[in-house]
């Protein structure tokens, strides 16, 4: 077989869990910085692919190109070597059960990594703002590509991730994280690159285009529509999503928008400026998918693989 086994995988992982535990401050840092970038890279593309794609091809097909996309953050991670706080609930979750690492070993790591992963995400953020949306020599704020349509596209993603539940933001945590935690799982089983990066296209794909959170690619997608959602133009073209198809025909055709069509838009930029909030981010968001994340990675995964092939029988 051109793979590793199910026992020889977790046992793989758990020598995995040692090596992460034995690097260095500034390495570990480092290539957390680089993971949340990957991750970020990923999501930009997707939005930038999937801003305009189901107005052709349906929503379903534009979701599976979604997230067919963002799975490239995963490949630059797994197979271009760096440190990714969801995979790591996995590892050294497995690594502390079975004894080769502790758990201050384990609570490091994660700590470490996903701060790291954080700052490698908003730099992304960062440079992204600055290359597309900066202020241009007649004083105003660039919209960004396609009039501001990819610039929407980014602020109607953070605004249905930052208007969840804390619930629903937990269980999609919880959803994400074991799909990602079995991309990585599987990329570990294959012995070639090529094995390795269908590895990651599937349950990648499979949990973007489910609409599952993962809270390294939510440090870059809610940032990124925090940074534009104070953009007019981009703003304007997020708030005609919620327009009928004749009420945006007309509109486009320089018509006058009847009363209850205006009234939707300006509910919508409220609404938007209601959630558009880092303390709604950060609390409403980012800490219940990250221990829905912990759960789904370092129990669903982490726990059962270790408990079926690596705890020794009694």
């Amino acid at each position: 077989m051109n793979c590793f086994l199910p026992p020889e995988v977790a046992v793989g992982a758990a020598g995995t869990a040692e090596k992460k535990a034995a690097l260095a401050f500034a390495k570990l840092f480092l290539l957390g910085i680089l993971a949340g970038a990957y991750i970020g890279f990923g999501a930009n593309l997707a939005t930038m692919v999937g801003h305009d794609l189901p107005k052709y091809l349906g929503n379903g097909f534009g979701q599976f190109m979604f997230g067919g996309v963002f799975s490239v953050g995963l490949m630059m991670v797994v197979i271009g070597g760096s440190e990714l706080f969801t995979g790591n609930n996995m590892f050294m979750m497995i690594g502390a059960l079975n004894g080769s690492i502790t758990w201050g070993d384990l609570f490091k790591n994660w700590v470490v990594v996903w701060i790291a992963n954080f700052v490698g995400s908003l730099l992304l953020v960062y440079l992204i703002v600055m290359g597309f949306y900066g202020v241009g020599a007649d004083g105003t704020q660039a919209a960004g590509l396609f009039k501001g349509a990819v610039g929407a596209k980014s602020l109607l993603i953070a605004k249905g991730k930052l208007e969840l539940t804390w619930s629903a933001a937990f269980a999609r945590g919880i959803l994400c994280n074991w799909l990602v935690c079995m991309a990585v799982w599987l990329a570990l089983a294959s012995k070639d690159v090529i094995g390795k990066i269908f590895a990651c296209f599937f349950p990648i794909m499979a949990f973007v285009a489910s609409g599952f959170e993962h809270s390294v690619a939510n440090m870059f997608f809610i940032p990124m529509g925090l940074q534009v959602a104070h953009i007019p133009a981009v703003l304007d073209a997020a708030a005609k999503s919620v327009l009928t198809p004749d009420q945006l025909a007309l509109l486009t055709a320089g018509g006058t928008l009847p009363p209850e069509a205006v009234a939707a838009m300006d509910a919508f930029k409220a609404g938007v400026a209601k959630v558009f909030t880092w303390k709604q981010f950060l609390v409403g968001n980012l800490v219940p998918v990250t221990l829905g994340n912990i759960v789904g990675g370092a129990i669903m995964v982490g726990s059962f693989y270790w408990y079926c092939y690596v705890k020794p029988s009694n």
